[in-house]
């Protein structure tokens, strides 16, 4: 019994020493070891101060002004998306034209009675004087706006990289957006010059200058003027430094130049074999008229022959078509 005893209050003693311990292992050694000053130090450095208690108000106004640049940027897209088919005379003043809508309808229809007569005359009979008339009414004039607009689009954007970086060495020389956009105005060539002056002329009878440069991409609809308007929409809303996100623009749109003219140089061989492929069978035809004329002439004297051409000249534009689909890239 004593032997148990003694077992037991051993066995109690060597519990209540290691329970002290371990309180004063907890309480006592961060106090001894310096845990608790690295703690409060560390507590002092992280607790903000009263200027970054502050910053409250300015993260709500980077919230709302990301709300603002979200609202822009759902306006522009709304507007590019009813600007992918344009009326008519849109699409007239995009080609540079200045002719009104019913002009370039009386035009058309002038040219297409011009060739039924003209086809009709030869004997060839009413339906084919009809079609020719139908594509020269319709086809012709549609396919010169769209050349016309192509083209003034590419001379816009070989001075468009320009015209930024004016605006830009003015913003910096501490002169308003305005006074730069005259600058382009008055300095620059067609038809940058133009559409400046249509910008200035739309802010100057009291639209905003932020969309009155969103509009810019409705007389041009490149990616490059949608994206100047997006820059100066939001600047004009949220404020920024404007100087240097055009600054980024004009870098973006000179990369977007080098690119395009890379692309047209790599594209050119494959340009080359479709010209030459779509040029073959012509140049076999007239040959072949050349030496042997009674042996092709049944191609344009016998029905079937007629027939036959028909048939070849839609499978040679369907092949024309897809080799210029396959060779155009978009970036």
């Amino acid at each position: 019994m004593l032997f148990g005893f003694d077992q037991q209050t051993l066995a109690l003693a060597g519990l209540a020493t290691v329970a002290f311990g371990g309180v004063a292992w907890v309480f006592l050694y961060p106090l001894l070891s310096g845990e608790a000053q690295a703690e409060k130090r560390m507590a002092t450095i992280a607790r903000p101060d009263p200027a970054t208690r502050a910053t409250a108000p300015q993260r709500g106004a980077q919230r709302s002004r990301r709300e603002q640049v979200e609202e822009t940027l759902k306006e522009l897209e709304v507007r590019r998306n009813k600007s992918k088919k344009p009326p008519l005379s849109v699409q007239i003043s995009q080609a540079g034209l200045s002719w009104s809508k019913r002009q370039f309808i009386i035009i058309s229809a002038v040219l297409a009675a011009a060739v039924f007569a003209a086809i009709f005359m030869t004997s060839v009979g009413p339906l084919p004087a009809l079609g020719a008339a139908f594509a020269a009414g319709l086809g012709a004039p549609r396919w010169l706006l769209g050349y016309l607009k192509k083209r003034r689009e590419t001379k816009f954007l070989e001075g468009f990289p320009d015209a930024v970086d004016v605006i830009v060495r003015g913003i910096r020389a501490g002169l308003p957006l305005l006074e730069c956009l005259k600058i382009v105005g008055n300095d620059a060539t067609e038809p940058v010059k133009g559409e400046f002056r249509a910008i200035i002329e739309t802010q100057t009878i009291g639209m905003p200058i932020g969309e009155a440069c969103a509009k810019l991409y409705e007389r041009v609809p490149l990616a490059e003027c949608n994206f100047f308007g997006i820059v100066i929409s939001i600047q004009q809303k949220s404020g920024g430094n404007l100087s240097e996100a055009l600054g980024n623009l004009s870098r973006v749109l000179r990369d977007r130049k080098k690119m395009k003219a890379k692309i047209q140089a790599m594209s050119m061989e494959a340009k080359a074999s479709a010209m030459i492929i779509g040029a073959l069978p012509v140049a076999v035809m007239t040959l072949v008229y050349i030496t042997s004329p009674d042996y092709i002439e049944l191609l344009w004297t016998h029905p079937t022959g007629r027939l036959m051409m028909a048939g070849s000249a839609a499978w040679m534009f369907m092949g024309v078509m897809v080799m210029r689909k396959m060779i155009n890239f978009d970036f």
